[in-house]
């Protein structure tokens, strides 16, 4: 009689990606609360598998965030986004839709609001680097788009808020499905071109009323 076939023996580097996918589901799921040896025990492994591995929770995070933030950034969005031999609106529309096939994931929404909640530094590093590679980059096509001059450090703070409404409507969605398990259009592509043509349309006028002198 044939012996039962002996499970396959993971690789050092195989077995470290099974443990982060694990991790991802965890997070996702309970957040970062569990010590490592709860999380061991969850991710079905023992704790002294887990620090060969990762030394120590905030380890593992660091590379959930990795995982599931940086290497789902498209290098090819920095480029999209300023090249001028594409309509601006254009440009934000496919942004924008890319960044929402990418983003409107449980495990993406999930992490960040519950790493919002109890864990510091993967949100504020990761909205770091949006303002830094997406907000600021789109106000200053837009203030090349309409001709309006460069804005103070408040009507900057200002513009931020504006493009935050493009944005947190977009990652809201995900909330309503993910957080509020409530329905969601099925044709996002649709449904984030009206939320972008809405902000561009508008944009003009926000711009300049910005930059009006302000009653006292």
């Amino acid at each position: 009689m044939p012996t039962p076939e002996r499970r396959r023996r993971l690789s050092s580097a195989d077995r470290e990606q099974q443990i982060v996918q694990q991790a991802i589901r965890y997070f996702a799921t309970f957040g970062f609360a569990a010590s490592t040896r709860e999380l061991a025990r969850e991710l079905g492994i023992s704790q002294p598998l887990l620090y060969r591995y990762f030394p120590s929770k905030e380890a593992l995070a660091e590379r959930v965030f990795k995982e599931v933030y940086l290497s789902r950034w498209n290098p090819a969005w920095d480029l999209l986004l300023a090249d001028r031999s594409l309509p601006l609106t254009e440009r934000v529309h496919r942004f924008y839709r890319q960044y929402a096939g990418v983003i409107l994931h449980s495990d993406w929404i999930r992490i960040f609001i519950l790493a919002g909640l109890s864990y510091d530094g993967i949100n504020v590093r990761y909205l770091a680097r949006l303002r830094e590679r997406v907000f600021d980059v789109v106000l200053a096509e837009l203030h090349r788009e309409f001709d309006v001059p460069p804005p103070t450090p408040q009507q900057h703070e200002d513009e931020i808020e504006f493009i935050w409404g493009l944005h947190a409507s977009i990652f809201y969605i995900g909330v309503r499905k993910w957080v509020y398990r409530l329905g969601v259009p099925e044709e996002l592509d649709r449904l984030v071109d009206r939320q972008v043509e809405d902000f561009m349309t508008s944009a003009p006028l926000v711009l300049r009323q910005l930059r009006e002198p302000q009653l006292p």
